[in-house]
């Protein structure tokens, strides 16, 4: 069900009353979210945090009114169980950045995803832009591109310590190129243009920094922002790592990080990427972030025979 946005002026002044607010939230896996939320004394939302981070339903006075009237002109305020309402997005944080996101349970086909991956993403980017791997100074960085941004991230940090460059921000889903064009305003990250693209199709020329963030689930309803196609859910990074590679400048960089199956000891992503790396690139690094996340999928249909999924990092540098 795609997200019906009345008003995008009164989400982002939303989001500037958040951030004027000192408000903050973490958001954390959908299996901690739900054990949370099951507690007798979390039925109802007590505050704001309650009901833009958790999402839980609240009854009339729980949020200051300013709030509550920007959400309803935003139309993202609907009525459930015994008189109560709920928001239809959440609000995260990432350190002073603020973002919105879909509402949980994601479930719908076109949710825009928001957790600890996120994190993990965000902290790895922070290293990178920070390495001598990377090859040049922020100032030359003009034009970059995050596959598959989501509510944007990893794109808007990159237009923030870019400020010089054009970032595009690139998605199918439309919901989430909406929440990033608002996060960008919420965040001041004049740099960020949001467009609909697959595997860059559509983006003309080449990128002094590809990076990505893409869904590595093997999941059997092929959520869009969850499923990763084959290999266990790695092939849409293994496109992403020879699209990227095709599309970078002599000298630019590739950083992606996903989630990877691991069989038999044998990391079968690696595998499949490593005559990539060694014949378009100067130098590459790649590492395991977290050794076992999503613990859970490996009772689902398809991981049979998977030890762990690792969270993982790749920094490409194209030869040149």
């Amino acid at each position: 069900m795609a997200l019906q946005i009345a008003s995008t002026s009164a989400l982002a002044a939303l989001g500037a009353a958040l951030r004027a607010q000192n408000y903050r939230f973490i958001t954390v896996t959908p299996a901690t979210h739900r054990r949370v939320n099951r507690r007798p004394e979390n039925e109802w939302a007590l505050d704001l945090r309650g009901v833009l981070g958790w999402s839980r339903p609240f009854r009339e006075g729980v949020l200051p009114a300013a709030i509550e009237a920007l959400l309803l002109e935003a139309g993202l305020l609907a009525d459930c169980r015994d008189g109560g309402k709920r928001a239809l997005v959440r609000a995260s944080t990432i350190g002073d950045r603020l973002y919105f996101h879909s509402a949980w349970p994601t479930c719908d086909d076109d949710a825009v995803f928001f957790g600890p991956d996120t994190y993990r993403y965000a902290a790895a980017l922070e290293r990178a832009l920070a390495s001598t791997l990377l090859g040049r100074p922020h100032d030359t960085i003009r034009k970059a591109v995050d596959i598959g941004c989501g509510a944007g991230p990893g794109a808007i940090e990159l237009a923030l310590q870019c400020p010089e460059a054009t970032v595009y921000g690139a998605d199918i889903n439309d919901d989430a190129l909406a929440l990033a064009k608002i996060n960008a305003e919420v965040n001041g990250a004049a740099g960020l243009k949001p467009c609909r693209s697959n595997l860059l199709d559509g983006i003309e020329g080449d990128f002094d920094l590809v990076m990505s963030n893409p869904p590595f689930i093997l999941d059997p309803d092929e959520l869009p922002y969850r499923h990763g196609g084959g290999q266990h859910g790695a092939q849409l990074s293994i496109d992403i790592v020879r699209t990227g590679l095709e599309r970078l400048r002599p000298g630019g960089s590739l950083l992606l990080y996903t989630g990877v199956a691991i069989v038999e000891g044998e990391d079968g992503f690696l595998t499949a990427i490593r005559p990539l790396l060694d014949e378009a690139c100067s130098a590459w690094r790649y590492e395991e972030l977290d050794p076992d996340i999503f613990g859970g999928q490996l009772g689902c249909e398809g991981y049979e025979n998977v030890e762990r999924i690792a969270a993982v990092w790749l920094h490409a540098v194209k030869r040149g």
